[in-house]
């Protein structure tokens, strides 16, 4: 089933979200919707605050970031997730986010991450990645922690998307996917 995502403003994205246990209700059939809803989004990656659960989990699937040569992208299920480090190179990447519909940035990240998660089996995986896929993750992980990447850009930047942020806000930025709005 498609969820609706809800958009900036809402609370849910602000919230450091909760550790969930391998006897999650449901947790086979909320992870085929969270699939769903992010493709039918066109998305790479989606975490549940945006699906409106406060609950450390994210997917992602950096697939459209390759064009033939898919065997570099990821597509993984994070459950309570925890980046042990971020090294490297930063490097400045233009990022987007379902919930900001409309609102695109330059954000600066760190080339290579190590993370510990648990996979939809809940068995305990560290893994490495590095460009893209490192990105990905660490925007899907800032989200299980209040955090979105409109908090990782200048002072300067978050004057210029003001009315943008404040037109999401209000539900008057069109979608082509379904939105929920906080009022």
């Amino acid at each position: 089933m498609i969820l609706p995502i809800v958009s900036y403003g809402s609370p849910v994205l602000r919230q450091k979200c909760e550790a969930i246990s391998s006897n999650y209700e449901n947790l086979d059939i909320l992870l085929a919707d969270m699939w769903e809803t992010m493709y039918n989004a066109s998305g790479v990656g989606l975490a549940a605050p945006q699906i409106n659960k406060s609950i450390r989990l994210f997917i992602v699937d950096s697939s459209p970031f390759y064009d033939d040569d898919k065997k570099d992208s990821l597509k993984k299920v994070f459950i309570n997730p925890e980046i042990l480090t971020e090294d490297g190179e930063e490097w400045v990447f233009n990022e987007g986010c379902l919930s900001i519909p409309g609102v695109r940035e330059d954000v600066v990240r760190k080339s290579n991450i190590t993370i510990k998660y648990q996979n939809e089996n809940f068995v305990t995986i560290t893994e490495k990645f590095d460009g893209v896929n490192a990105r990905v993750i660490q925007h899907e992980y800032d989200h299980i922690n209040g955090i979105l990447f409109t908090d990782k850009v200048s002072t300067l930047k978050k004057k210029m998307i003001k009315g943008k942020l404040n037109d999401v806000t209000k539900g008057i930025t069109p979608t082509d996917y379904r939105i929920k709005h906080f009022k």
